[in-house]
């Protein structure tokens, strides 16, 4: 079962369109990671996910619950972290989730229950204010598992964390499927954290959604290529034309294209032959696998500038 499915999911802001026609598939459990740059429709559709504002077409399904037929049920089946947390900072951690948990009818236990979780159960009494962006992070997700939601709802996780922070919260996201049970959507503009924790992605840009897929098949699916490192890159790039290969040069050395049916180790030793023949000394010659940001910059390349998200 999918734990949120949309079809032709729309909406437009005036003569806006800023999400356009979206069908997403997120399989049940898994870390999905919603991509696109800023503007290009993510935080429209998530708002639209969780009912914050109503789309002028299309149709969302929570794990199985149609979102328009049964809003509140499908609003049980999920807990949220967007950008703005609201927490009260002169309250504790504790007093924090404690109204939350309160409003939604909750057992006491279920404070404690989130807080171990998040690793936050000594530093609970603390006052929010206090705390770290990374602390309030880990809170924020708190509060959203409270009630043991079917699925999570992350925005930009990991947004203004210094880089020992996103490290810990990229571990904390990778488990959290298995340690909650709960299905995580993930939206990023980081590319290369989504790549690191993320089953299955989805990129979206212009409104549209332009790629889905599991990251295992979608790695599979692209061309190697060859990172050269060598003294003349301008003549090796002219040498190896005549062999049919792309380089592209860049400040971290050239990168030869392959097509996905090459022999890859066959086209190394010939290319090292060549230019070593041509008297270029090669310094450097690696697999280089392309990484998300590769596949996201080829997919969106020819296209123009986003609009600029309405919300």
């Amino acid at each position: 079962m999918l734990a949120i499915e949309t079809r032709n999911l729309t909406r437009r802001f005036g003569p806006t369109l800023a999400v356009d026609a979206v069908s997403l598939n997120v399989p049940k459990g898994c870390v999905y990671g919603f991509m696109g740059r800023n503007g290009a429709g993510k935080t429209t559709t998530l708002k639209m996910l969780l009912g914050l504002i109503r789309a002028d077409q299309g149709t969302i399904r929570i794990a199985g619950i149609d979102a328009r037929a049964d809003r509140l049920g499908a609003a049980r089946c999920m807990g949220a972290l967007l950008e703005a947390h609201g927490f009260y900072v002169h309250l504790s951690g504790r007093e924090n989730l404690d109204i939350t948990r309160t409003l939604l009818g909750l057992s006491r236990s279920e404070v404690d229950r989130v807080l171990e979780i998040v690793d936050l159960r000594r530093q609970a009494d603390r006052r929010v204010g206090g705390y770290s962006l990374g602390m309030r992070q880990r809170l924020g997700i708190a509060r959203a598992m409270l009630g043991s939601p079917a699925v999570l709802i992350l925005d930009e996780p990991t947004n203004g964390l210094d880089p020992d922070g996103i490290a810990d919260m990229r571990t904390f996201l990778r488990d959290l499927p298995v340690r909650t049970g709960a299905t995580v959507l993930l939206s990023s503009h980081l590319l290369g954290e989504v790549e690191q924790v993320a089953d299955r992605v989805g990129i979206v840009h212009q409104g549209r959604l332009v790629l889905e897929d599991d990251l295992v098949s979608l790695r599979a699916g692209q061309a190697p290529r060859l990172r050269l490192g060598c003294d003349a890159p301008e003549q090796a790039r002219a040498l190896l034309a005549g062999l049919g290969l792309t380089l592209s040069v860049d400040p971290q050395g050239g990168l030869v294209s392959l097509q996905p049916s090459d022999d890859a180790p066959g086209i190394a030793r010939q290319l090292n032959r060549t230019l070593v023949e041509a008297g270029i000394g090669v310094h450097e010659l690696s697999p280089c696998p392309r990484s998300l940001e590769d596949i996201y910059r080829d997919i969106t390349l020819m296209s123009p500038n986003p609009t600029e998200e309405a919300a």
